[in-house]
């Protein structure tokens, strides 16, 4: 797979959105409108089932194609979101036509050929890419975007962080699952199960990915394993406990950071103040910190509980809110692709 780069002096380009009637895919649609990605012709694509269906985008309706192998001719841009069994089957035929493809998949990510990128901590990684670039899980990016500027100043040994993931991380059909079942359980109605293992309203659980033999998860390992790519850190170390918990859309999570040099809290709460992507959320006296209600549909992470870790020495902890959605998944997406036509 060697890409052609189709995208050296153009000024729009030719775009197709893989996935484009899941979560992500819609959310993707919203973005690249609000943000007024440079697009001459954007093509939908998504399986059988979906095709035909509508959507505005710019004023112009666009109706949703098959996705096949011939989907990709004269594409330049491929923003991939249909699940990693799909990216695995066509985004290669995407790179043979000549396209970029940025893939929100666990299809590529801890390939040593495809870059892992988040662009706030490693955007130069972007311009290594032979025809594919990584998007990192979401609560990956939701950890490591605050973190960053952290272990730029301090260093950072270890992490242990305990997550609180939205049941859009599992789909548009979660989201209504969760609704549903809100419904049913204070009507008084049996509760009903179709996409999620255990009952979500009311309830939390350990994140529903299969457990490995180490007896940490998919998405605990995947936040473990990532961290150490994108930092190029292969000392870190990075214990996680991922909880599914009955938010719609906003990923939080509780973070305690070993770090290799003194850093006072007043230190960590001005780096974060200036640092991108993230928004300080953290005023004590009001007990006033971040909130998944609050980062929902928000660009930034919120970020706030700054305090020292009182188990360990040199350690900070902190909590954050972010919008699984957007920085998470799409956001994060088209921020690559605006760097890379940059």
């Amino acid at each position: 797979m060697t890409a052609v780069n189709t995208l050296k002096d153009k000024k729009t380009f030719n775009v197709a959105l893989v996935g484009a009637t899941g979560a992500v895919g819609e959310e993707m649609l919203k973005i690249l409108e609000e943000r007024n990605f440079p697009i001459k012709t954007l093509k939908l694509l998504a399986s059988a089932r979906s095709k035909g269906k509508k959507y505005s985008f710019r004023g112009q309706s666009h109706g949703v194609e098959e996705l096949t192998e011939q989907s990709f001719k004269g594409i330049d841009i491929v923003l991939s979101s249909a699940g990693g069994s799909i990216s695995k089957k066509f985004m290669p035929a995407a790179v043979r036509e000549g396209a970029v493809v940025i893939d929100n998949t666990s299809a590529y990510r801890m390939d040593p050929e495809v870059p892992l990128v988040v662009p706030e901590i490693n955007p130069e990684d972007i311009f290594k890419h032979k025809g594919i670039i990584a998007n990192p899980n979401c609560s990956t990016i939701i950890m490591l975007v605050p973190l960053f500027p952290i272990y730029r100043k301090a260093g950072i040994k270890s992490v242990k962080v305990a997550t609180y993931q939205s049941v859009s991380g599992a789909g548009a059909k979660a989201m209504h699952e969760l609704e549903r079942q809100s419904r049913e359980f204070l009507d008084g109605k049996p509760v009903t199960r179709e996409i999620l293992p255990h009952q979500i309203a009311f309830n939390l659980f350990s994140h529903n990915s299969q457990v490995k033999e180490n007896g940490y998860n998919e998405e605990e390992n995947k936040m473990a394993n990532e961290t150490r790519k994108i930092f190029h850190d292969e000392d870190i170390r990075v214990a996680a406990t991922c909880v599914r918990v009955p938010i719609y859309r906003a990923h939080s999570e509780a973070i305690y950071a070993e770090l290799k040099k003194p850093l006072k809290v007043s230190e960590a709460r001005e780096l974060l103040s200036k640092a991108d992507g993230v928004k300080l959320v953290d005023d004590r006296d009001k007990n006033y910190f971040p909130m998944p209600i609050e980062a929902s549909g928000k660009d930034d992470i919120l970020v706030g509980r700054l305090r020292e870790d009182i188990s360990a020495d040199n350690s900070l902890a902190l909590f954050v809110s972010g919008d699984q959605l957007r920085k998470g998944a799409a956001l994060n997406a088209i921020q690559i692709a605006e760097r890379l036509i940059r």
